[in-house]
């Protein structure tokens, strides 16, 4: 009796431990095109001096940040218009959209 409830013990055990929510590059992607290509560029890479690169950037570094803009812990005037309506879902998928970007680097001559 006691291997009856092992199974189920242990798999709610690793769902408690799972992510809540699962991310999604490729609708961080779209989302990434509509709203936040125009200062970060379609490829991550920013044409604006005022805005950072955001390709290749460490998946929980940028959802930090994205949920600190939403909260009023940073503070920047586009940004917290841009994420103030954002889901926890959104930041996810925006976040390991803009990760999922491979860069290189190479050091100057």
């Amino acid at each position: 009796m006691t291997r009856l409830y092992a199974v189920p013990l242990a798999a709610v055990s690793i769902m408690l431990c799972a992510p809540v929510q699962a991310q999604d590059a490729r609708a961080g992607r779209t989302m990434a095109s509509a709203q936040c290509a125009v200062c970060h560029g379609t490829n991550g890479m920013s044409q604006h001096p005022e805005a950072p690169n955001l390709a290749g950037q460490v998946e929980m570094y940028l959802a930090k940040a994205l949920e600190e803009f939403r909260s009023g812990k940073r503070s920047n005037e586009m940004m917290t218009v841009v994420v103030k309506d954002l889901s926890d879902s959104d930041i996810a998928n925006l976040a390991a959209w803009y990760a999922s970007i491979e860069i290189t680097v190479q050091t100057p001559p």
